[in-house]
């Protein structure tokens, strides 16, 4: 099969396209899956660059974290899935390649009205929202929940599925245009940080009468913590979804606990299958039918072909993307 290959850490260049050995016929309750489409994520920039290895048992040199296909061939214990059946997930690595081999419950028939490229483009970031909104942070109807990078992938998915919920949603980017963008997935509110983070906690004083929010997804990072502590309402929760500015920030214990506040990174890669496989199922029961109905969309910045694949990770890297980076595999 064809697959995107790390050579060896560094740039774009360093990805080649490959002929390497199809995966093998699945056992136990494993599929093998014709991959049709596969969207980029930050965790493959940092892959290739030698800076967040594969799990154990995921290939080291094939990035890919999500997917969308067909069901070629089930192992004997699988009884969901039947070969030609269109189904997307996720995956620790590999997903960049014709073929890859994942647990059946890992997976989730795709609704009709998605393409490949808008399929491939939602389980990383629908899970992730979903999962630390409500099944970890437990968002509720009413409350107000500030997002950073209003414009990625996790932010539009994370907004669409708050409002949807009955919650009041505030957006930041660094940039204006982004935030243009996003007004129409779900934010009410958006906030232009551009290089002094501190300006978020005026905006939501004032946005919010003082009250500050109930829930934070953060997915910048050190930079933003003292902010992100102090727009927190009492009681509120902060999530750490990601660092593309430093994992490193200041943190005011004090008012931590002070506000009793709550504070908790969150990662999808490094679960157990287990744990994977109750986020998705949790997934396909809350949001397949808003996606099924037109209530959630994903957002597709750009498609190329898999041998465009650097071309792909320089979009990403140039912070130009707004929402999901895709690669059409087939």
């Amino acid at each position: 099969m064809k697959a995107v290959i790390i050579t060896k850490p560094g740039g774009a260049d360093v990805l080649e396209i490959r002929e390497v050995q199809t995966p093998p016929d699945p056992v136990a309750n494993r599929v093998r899956v014709r991959v049709r489409a596969s969207a980029l994520n930050r965790a493959d920039i940092l892959q290739r660059m030698g800076r967040y290895p594969a799990p154990p048992g995921a290939p080291k040199d094939i990035p890919g974290l999500e997917f969308a296909g067909e069901v070629d061939q089930v192992g004997p214990e699988v009884r969901t899935w039947k070969p030609g059946q269109r189904v997307f997930g996720i995956t620790g690595s590999g997903a960049h390649a014709e073929y890859v081999i994942v647990p059946g419950d890992h997976l989730v028939e795709i609704p009709e009205n998605l393409s490949w490229e808008n399929a491939a483009a939602v389980p990383e970031v629908f899970i992730t929202a979903h999962d630390a909104l409500f099944t970890q942070a437990r968002l509720t109807i009413g409350e107000t929940l500030l997002v950073h990078a209003a414009g990625s992938g996790v932010g539009t998915a994370a907004s669409q599925l708050a409002k949807a919920a009955g919650a009041r949603v505030i957006g930041t980017s660094r940039t204006p245009d982004k935030l243009e963008q996003a007004r129409g997935f779900g934010f009410d509110e958006t906030i232009a940080v551009g290089n002094d983070p501190l300006t978020i906690v005026n905006a939501i004083r004032e946005l919010t009468g003082g009250h500050g929010v109930d829930v934070v997804l953060d997915l910048v990072g050190g930079a933003y913590l003292e902010a992100n502590i102090r727009s927190l309402a009492n009681k509120g929760r902060l999530f750490f979804v990601g660092t593309t500015s430093g994992a490193q920030g200041n943190l005011d214990i004090g008012t931590v606990m002070g506000k009793r506040l709550k504070l908790r990174g969150t990662v999808l890669r490094a679960r157990s299958e287990e744990e994977k496989a109750t986020a998705t199922r949790l997934f396909a029961r809350h949001v397949g039918p808003l996606l099924a109905n037109g209530t959630v969309r994903p957002v597709v910045d750009k498609v190329y072909k898999l041998e465009d694949v650097a071309r792909a990770h320089e979009r990403i890297e140039s912070n130009q993307n707004f929402g999901k980076v895709v690669l059409l595999v087939d």
